[in-house]
């Protein structure tokens, strides 16, 4: 039957067949000529039907014999061409390049350095997701994900591209109303504007000067759930929040928020870059060296 047919035997039927005899298939495949006429044998009794009539001095193929070899000839350079695009795949950067991060660090970080990298590489067309939960990357085809914060245990291979700080922040109106804090603990006393996404949005841990730990619980005015929606929230003036600095760098430069507490640092994240399988096709592989770069610059 067709599907117990060993598809090996197809290139050795089409070599035989343009070899023009065993011997100088056997020579061209590396077989002796015996094995070359087992292998035939083989095919012709998988297929149930005779393929080439040969006697000691020649061979001929059978009408059956001859549409077999138009298709195996066509079988066989198929194979090539896409042996030949999965190779050219892991070297030149084609196809889509599917990924995902979050929502705050997609529109802040990731689809900056995608534009500058579509200009690079026009053949790359992107498919970029924003989603604050974690993508199963097989299950929805992502070819990558940007992830933020620190990684949890995952079958994923991960490359850690760069860090980011956490920063508490206020606008200046808001400091010149209630003051700024000069403690951790006096942050207790504030408006608090919650993260309604991270797992203890109203309790977060400073490092004090002499390295000792101080956590402190927050009283919450508002609480948004997304890093982008609270931003709005501080520059609003309607209290303090913890936000990354890849959100709020720029309007700490413009005066827009004010950093408090910057002598008190908060614990630091990553940046990962996280993608499925063993070998990483060209345009993924392209891409976290340009994002990397990216971020280099921008530090």
């Amino acid at each position: 039957m067709a599907n117990e047919v060993n598809l090996n035997r197809l290139a050795i039927f089409a070599a035989l067949v343009r070899a023009g005899s065993f011997t100088a298939a056997a020579e061209r495949l590396g077989l002796t000529k015996a094995m070359v006429s087992q292998h035939l044998a083989k095919l012709e009794r998988e297929l149930g039907v005779t393929l080439l009539l040969r006697s000691t001095r020649r061979m001929a193929l059978t009408e059956a014999g001859s549409a077999f070899l138009a298709d195996c000839e066509r079988i066989l350079a198929d194979t090539a061409a896409a042996i030949e695009r999965v190779g050219k795949s892991q070297e030149t950067p084609s196809g889509t390049l599917r990924l995902t991060t979050t929502t705050d660090y997609g529109t802040a970080v990731v689809a900056p350095a995608l534009a500058g990298f579509m200009r690079l590489h026009p053949q790359v067309r992107v498919d970029l997701s924003l989603d604050d939960q974690i993508s199963d990357l097989i299950a929805e085809r992502f070819d990558l994900s940007i992830r933020i914060g620190w990684l949890r245990d995952s079958g994923m291979r991960a490359l850690r591209l760069a860090g980011f700080r956490e920063l508490a922040v206020a606008s200046p109106a808001y400091l010149a109303e209630h003051g700024t804090p000069r403690t951790p603990a006096e942050l207790a006393g504030h408006d608090w504007i919650a993260v309604s996404l991270l797992a203890t949005p109203l309790r977060w841990t400073f490092t004090n000067p002499d390295g000792t730990r101080r956590t402190v619980r927050m009283r919450q005015a508002a609480q948004a759930n997304s890093t982008i929606a609270a931003r709005a929230l501080v520059l609003g003036g309607t209290g303090v929040s913890v936000l990354p600095d890849y959100l709020v760098t720029e309007d700490i430069r413009a005066g827009r928020l004010v950093a408090v507490l910057a002598q008190y640092p908060l614990r630091g994240g990553g940046v990962h870059a996280v993608y499925p399988g063993k070998q990483m096709p060209a345009k993924v592989r392209v891409f976290i060296e340009h994002l990397r770069g990216y971020l280099a610059a921008r530090a």
